[in-house]
């Protein structure tokens, strides 16, 4: 919502863009794509990119005709900028975007935890960034512009879905009329409340929690540093919690819990919520300038669907699954999920491995989902208990976090980090002499060399990491599609990898660990990665 006298997209900071519908005339014929992705939000641009960088076309098809309006998802965390990296986009974020890497947390004025996330000289990027959905999707859309492999046709629904023995023919309608587009493969990246999932028939499960958030964008000019900030039973705010992150451009988001008994309508209101975000800031101190850009609400819930494939149709980001906001998830996670089957599909359509690759993917996002919901239902429970039990111990846990550090622990909101992919069907078994160091499916760390980073090294597609001359000079021309990735070993990277100079990784397209071997031979690399990709290998 805007303040009066402003349109839905008319902001503060930010001048959106708007699209017309496709010029062409496509009533009379049947066009059609090896791929098509329904949502041209963040996910959606993403899972083009991501398939552009396997060399295959797709068409976007998106309904509105610009960007979402307010800033709603604006924390993304450190494995998100390597697909952001990967997929040639991340140069504009690392220019935009404030990192953190420290959150504190306050009880009754108090402060009552001081965390900082993990991060190192080995980090590449820091482990969270704040910026507003606005810019995330401007900066995907530029990506998405340049490249001729990317078609985007703005004002145009998807009314009916009809499967066929080589794909899915989709029913369009855009200002200028109806008419039918012919796709192998579908992906619906068309959010929490999408439309395919509706008329595929398929319904998300799972758990809705009581709590209540406002979320409030304000601009204005506060020195406190980029960090999360966490109120719990401040004055502004009695028995509830206030969430205040800081965003380019001198906008702040505030999130206040509402009260159970009060009424979302009332709260809604502007006037209402003017006055409720001057409590906060009179709660922090701050009593300078400030303008109200745009508020909404919000109710945390951990809601899944069963299955994120149909037929030839892949359900991608929130039209999969709904994730709670503590933790910063919900973004971060859909992100995965296409970067996951953009590289998948890829690589099927390009011959390059089974189709049963794909039946990889609902195991893998599904996991790190139910994964997210093990972690943010922890979270969600103590930002918003949803029952008196767990309201008595999360005050009691608080009051205790005044005098006693350790309890101050329990308000942390246990921030985002790469699922690791350890029963997937698209990775090797695991080397028994490999008993320490990152796992099989875990996300590579990276490691800073003398210059730049291991992830600078890495080629198009599969790697092979390893350490010796020798290995990788074997292996350089002996296996098709894979990249050989030479990085000199030494103690300090084995500190990290617990690799020997004769071990190896061999690395998935969007980072994750397929295989590894403490002690490798190409015959041994040979056929684990052919097995990998073969419909008769043991994985798949």
């Amino acid at each position: 919502m805007r303040p009066a006298g402003r349109s839905d997209t008319e902001s503060l900071y930010f001048t959106y863009p708007s699209f017309n519908a496709p010029d062409i005339d496509q009533r009379n014929t049947t066009t059609s794509s090896p791929v098509a992705i329904i949502g041209a939000g963040p996910i959606g641009m993403t899972a083009a990119l991501a398939l552009a960088k396997e060399g295959v076309k797709s068409v976007l098809f998106e309904k509105k005709n610009t960007f979402n309006d307010g800033s709603r998802a604006i924390c993304v965390a450190r494995s998100s900028f390597y697909i952001l990296e990967h997929l040639g986009a991340v140069d504009p974020f690392l220019e935009n975007a404030l990192g953190w890497t420290k959150g504190r947390s306050f009880y009754r004025g108090k402060q009552i935890l001081e965390f900082d996330m993990p991060d190192s000289k080995h980090d590449k990027y820091r482990p969270m960034y704040n910026i507003q959905q606005q810019f995330i999707e401007q900066y995907l859309w530029d990506a998405v512009a340049k490249s001729d492999l990317i078609e985007t046709r703005w004002q145009s629904e998807i009314l009916a879905t009809h499967d066929h023995d080589q794909g899915i023919a989709l029913s369009v309608a855009d200002p200028n009329g109806h008419y039918t587009f012919d796709a192998a493969w579908v992906l619906a990246c068309d959010g929490a409340r999408s439309p395919i999932r509706k008329l595929r028939g398929h319904r998300l499960k799972g758990e809705n929690f009581e709590g209540r958030y406002v979320i409030a964008d304000i601009q204005m000019d506060h020195d406190y540093p980029t960090i999360r900030r966490a109120l719990f039973d401040p004055e502004c705010r009695r028995g509830g919690t206030v969430l205040i992150h800081k965003q380019p451009h001198n906008i702040w988001r505030i999130d206040y819990q509402l009260a159970d008994d009060e009424d979302e309508t009332q709260a809604l209101k502007e006037a209402t919520v003017r006055t409720s975000v001057a409590a906060v800031l009179k709660d922090i101190g701050y009593d300078g300038p400030w303008d109200l850009e745009w508020w909404s609400v919000y109710s945390a819930n951990t809601l899944a669907l069963d299955d994120y494939r149909d037929g030839r149709l892949f359900f991608v980001g929130d039209s999969a699954h709904i994730v709670p906001i503590f933790g910063v998830r919900g973004l971060n996670n859909g992100l995965a999920d296409a970067a996951n089957i953009g590289w998948k599909l890829g690589w099927v359509l390009n011959g390059q491995a089974a189709e049963t690759l794909l039946d990889s993917y609902t195991p893998e996002r599904r996991g790190a989902t139910l994964d997210v919901f093990a972690n943010a239902s922890k979270s969600a429970r103590f930002m918003t208990p949803n029952t008196h039990g767990w309201t008595l111990m999360r005050d009691a846990a608080l009051s205790l976090a005044l005098t006693h550090d350790f309890a101050g622990q329990l308000a942390n909101p246990r921030q985002m980090t790469p699922f690791t992919y350890a029963n997937s069907p698209a990775v090797l078994p695991d080397d028994p002499d490999f008993t320490q160091g990152p796992s099989i499916g875990a996300f590579l760390p990276d490691f800073k060399l003398a210059q730049g980073y291991v992830t600078d090294q890495l080629g198009q597609g599969f790697n092979l990491l390893c350490f010796d001359t020798s290995l990788a000079n074997a292996l350089s021309t002996a296996v098709p599609n894979l990249h050989v990735t030479y990085v000199p070993w030494s103690q300090a990277l084995h500190d990290i990898y617990k690799a020997d100079p004769d071990s190896a990784f061999l690395l998935r397209p969007d980072m994750h660990i397929a295989g590894r071997w403490k002690s490798a031979n190409a015959q041994k690399i040979a056929q684990g990665f052919q097995s990998l990709l073969s419909s008769t290998g043991s994985n798949l």
